[in-house]
């Protein structure tokens, strides 16, 4: 006579079972250790977060300019100095663009505040004397509903102090973070990378890892430098049509235009859209409309010539893909994680593509 718990009726008791709902029930388990996995992985990215963005956004510098680092090593000069040189002409660089900007902003802030207000009496006016014939008493209801929804609570001062203060120190704790990081992957980054397969990889797969990270690191430099090259372009071409058409602070929208153009598709639209309604307030209608022409021909440029000849076939990603990933990062990690989400992700595509490309 067999015990009650004998292996013949165990397995009777399992196939009384349908196997749909074994199936269901395995991957069901399995689906739950991975949603585990990534709810402590999204957990130490949040405790993480500001030492994680500076390391990444420090890895995004280096791609693009690890080939300035290159050459000067080619040239003869040390790695340590060519890093260094590279480096601080790099921020003397930034620190010119800040300058010109900031200087631009104090200049013209004065006539675009009186521009600004002209716009408004304007747009009161046609709520007037318009189609819409609103009252003066209504007009006077928004504009205080308006203005109590933007007062400041007063006893909330001192508390908002310190948590800008606090977030002040570190976003330059994270600065400085970030340009030590940037210093060592420009002069360490393919000994850091041989250290980090060798500590992580098995023997008998290093060889493959190694060369599908260098494929990817070579993607992310190609991505960034073609981003910049087409940003670049965006900016000019759009800042000399601001230019032409005396817009006020062309430079500064320049500037923010090549900025946006890092986040693929939303931030040329969000910051060409500033770009006009800057022309708008400052100028009128006309000049508007023919800034918002002149913006979608250079994004029409932009998606249909630029970037298939600059980042080719080999980087380029779906653009259901693009949205996708740049939604994703700026739902993780805000705007840093929009500009960084397209450049992993075209890494991450080559790094897989790469790994299954090559034999065992």
């Amino acid at each position: 006579m067999r015990p009650s718990g004998s292996p013949d009726r165990d397995r009777g008791a399992e196939s009384a079972v349908p196997r749909g709902l074994r199936v269901t029930a395995a991957v069901g388990w399995r689906l739950l250790v991975v949603a585990g996995v990534g709810w402590v992985l999204l957990y130490v990215f949040g405790q993480l977060y500001g030492e994680l963005m500076a390391v990444a956004i420090a890895m995004l510098l280096a791609a693009l300019l690890s080939p300035a680092v290159n050459w000067l090593s080619a040239k003869g000069v040390h790695r340590t100095l060519a890093s260094l040189l590279v480096l601080v002409g790099g921020l003397a660089a930034v620190g010119a663009v800040l300058a010109v900007v900031i200087n631009a902003l104090v200049s013209g802030m004065a006539g675009l505040a009186a521009q600004l207000a002209a716009s408004i009496e304007q747009i009161r006016l046609w709520l007037i004397r318009g189609p819409l014939s609103l009252s003066q008493q209504q007009l006077n209801q928004i504009f205080q509903q308006l203005t109590s929804s933007l007062q400041v609570d007063q006893t909330a001062l001192p508390s908002t102090a310190l948590n800008t203060t606090g977030a002040v120190l570190r976003f330059f704790a994270g600065a400085l973070l970030g340009l030590f990081t940037l210093f060592f992957f420009l002069r360490d980054g393919p000994r850091i990378w041989t250290f980090l397969v060798r500590l992580a990889v098995p023997r008998h797969t290093r060889a493959r890892v190694h060369r599908a990270g260098r494929r990817g690191f070579a993607t992310l430099i190609t991505y960034v430098r073609a981003t910049a090259a087409v940003a670049f372009i965006d900016a000019a071409a759009i800042g000399i049509g601001a230019g032409v058409l005396r817009v006020p602070f062309a430079f500064v929208l320049a500037v923010l235009i090549f900025l946006g153009a890092f986040v693929p598709y939303v931030g040329a639209v969000v910051t060409g859209s500033l770009a006009v309604l800057v022309a708008l307030a400052a100028n009128g209608f006309a000049s508007a409309l023919i800034l918002l022409c002149v913006v979608v021909g250079v994004m029409q440029l932009e998606g249909h010539v630029l970037q298939p000849l600059l980042l080719g076939h080999a980087v380029r990603l779906h653009p259901l893909a693009v949205v996708l990933s740049v939604t994703s990062g700026f739902t993780l990690a805000g705007v840093g994680g929009a500009v960084l989400a397209v450049p992993l992700v075209a890494s991450a595509n080559t790094i897989v593509r790469a790994l299954l490309d090559q034999p065992e």
